[in-house]
Parts: C-alpha cells; sequence; structure tokens
C-alpha cells in the first residue's frame, strides 16, 4: 500500500482518539464514591499560582481540553502531510518518524499512567505511521 493510506488512517484513527478522550476523560462523569470524592477534592481546594486562583481541577481540565486540541491539530497534519506523500514521500519521512516516536512515547505514557485502551489506540497510530515510513523509502513497491 501506499504512505498515503496510512497516514489517512493514522489522521482518522488520531481523531477517533481525540474525540473519545473529550467525552470518556474530560467530560466523563465520575462514578459515585472515591471518584466523586476526589473530583470535589480536587474543586474544593484552590490556591493562588501566578496571578490568579487556580485549583488541581483546573489544571486536569485545562491539560485534558490542551491533549484534545493538540490530538486533533495533529490528526490534520497527518492529513495533510498524505497529500504532501503523493507526490514526495520519501523527502517526508522523518517527520513520519517523529510522530511515530511521539505516539510510542504516548502509548508507554498511557499505558504506565492511565490505562490500556488509549495506549492501544496509540500503537494502532504508531503501526500506521511505521508503514508510511517504511512504503515511502527509495525503492519501495508503489
Amino acid at each position: 500500500m501506499k504512505p498515503v493510506i496510512y497516514l489517512r488512517t493514522a489522521s482518522l484513527l488520531t481523531l477517533i482518539h481525540a474525540v473519545m478522550h473529550t467525552i470518556g476523560g474530560v467530560f466523563g462523569k465520575p462514578d459515585p464514591g472515591p471518584q466523586q470524592i476526589a473530583v470535589a477534592a480536587m474543586k474544593a481546594n484552590q490556591f493562588p499560582l501566578m496571578g490568579a486562583t487556580r485549583s488541581f481541577w483546573s489544571f486536569y481540565m485545562g491539560l485534558g481540553l490542551a491533549v484534545t486540541i493538540f490530538l486533533t491539530i495533529v490528526a490534520i497534519v497527518l492529513w495533510q502531510l498524505s497529500s504532501l506523500a503523493k507526490t514526495d514521500a520519501c523527502r517526508l519521512r522523518p517527520i513520519f518518524m517523529t510522530f511515530l516516536l511521539a505516539f510510542l512515547l504516548l502509548a508507554v505514557n498511557s499505558s504506565i499512567y492511565f490505562f490500556s485502551a488509549p495506549a492501544i489506540m496509540e500503537l494502532l497510530i504508531a503501526i500506521c505511521l511505521a508503514m508510511a515510513t517504511f512504503t515511502s523509502r527509495p525503492g519501495a513497491a508503489r
């Protein structure tokens, strides 16, 4: 297959990852019991920081939305790269490899600090990026 297909697949998987992160992570409802108690504590304890009053809940929401924004932008960039790969995929290999490394590191981070669903999605995206890199090398079957 051509790198374009792998990049577009990676782009769509990244967009799905962004949507699921937003629905399940950022705007997900905590279960009754310990989860609700933890969220209440995160919201209740506010502190001054760099001229503003914030809570750990503010950081949780802000960083969660930041991840959604960046995943969405990466999905768009991967789609744009797929268009460029139609004519000059070989020159884009360093960019593919950079994104590949990023998604592998995200998968490790997700498996250590979160859970398997995002890690699996990130590994699938990394596989697509690895295949895009492999199929864009000089002399690859087109």
